[in-house]
């Protein structure tokens, strides 16, 4: 999605919070474990309060995004974080001291509830919930709103959930369209599932492996008209948001 909000001259940072580093690699990047800065060393600055320079470690990608990377060795911190004070708010003030300069700033989580999880949910206006039309994976989605109506009562009041985005479809398939029937049954009433489905495509995991967007790679392809789709929907929602905060002023 980063790369489409910047397609419609959005500036975008990416922040890569997962210790596998995928959207790193995916962006290009193939040598991740030996940067010597990362958003595991930003985050170490900030408990350290030590000063972090407004550029510092961020990477400028040919597409037009901006990349906070992420390695292996973020993994170590996700552990070590519950021994510090406002554990839950340090990516937040990294974050209040660089969004002034973006449009959007999109923070890629893991699959995951721990701490890393929870900072990214402290200092994010919204969440966007992928979820693969392949399985369903609802006792996860339900621990994940769990979490997500926690944060937003004890550290976060200004959380919502945007919506759900249903990735690697193949509607050819009973299991995806049972899939989707069952996820706009059980939270379609309560949460937006985005009307927009990225479908599976050989395309996009070729794109991954290339470390170019999918944009780049293949701009007709089926992955790529979706994405390009999805990213109007989420521009359209924001200006919905924006219309109704300035009516309630």
């Amino acid at each position: 999605m980063g790369n489409g909000l910047a397609r419609k001259g959005k500036k975008v940072l990416l922040i890569d919070l997962d210790p596998q580093g995928d959207l790193t690699t995916s962006l290009g990047y193939k040598n991740q474990d030996k940067m010597e800065i990362t958003i595991k060393n930003i985050m170490e600055k900030v408990i350290q309060e030590k000063p972090i320079s407004k550029n510092e470690g961020i990477l400028q990608n040919a597409e037009g995004v901006n990349l906070m990377p992420a390695n292996i060795e973020l993994e170590a911190l996700d552990i070590s974080l519950v021994k510090y004070i406002n554990k839950e708010n340090i990516l937040k003030q990294y974050i209040d001291n660089v969004k002034e300069d973006y449009d959007y700033i999109l923070i890629d989580c893991r699959p995951s509830l721990g701490l890393l999880t929870i900072n990214a949910l402290a200092t994010a206006d919204s969440v966007i919930i992928p979820v693969q039309a392949q399985y369903l994976p609802l006792k996860g989605m339900t621990q994940l709103i769990q979490t997500i109506d926690k944060t937003r009562v004890q550290i976060n009041p200004r959380l919502k959930i945007d919506g759900i985005l249903l990735t690697i479809a193949d509607m050819k398939t009973n299991l995806a369209k049972t899939t989707i029937e069952t996820l706009r049954n059980s939270y379609g009433s309560r949460i937006k599932i985005y009307n927009t489905v990225i479908p599976m495509g050989v395309k996009a995991a070729e794109s991954t492996i290339e470390g170019k967007s999918i944009y780049a790679y293949d701009k007709k392809s089926k992955p790529a008209v979706a994405y390009e789709n999805f990213t109007e929907e989420v521009l359209k929602n924001s200006e919905k948001t924006r219309d109704r905060t300035t009516q309630c002023r």
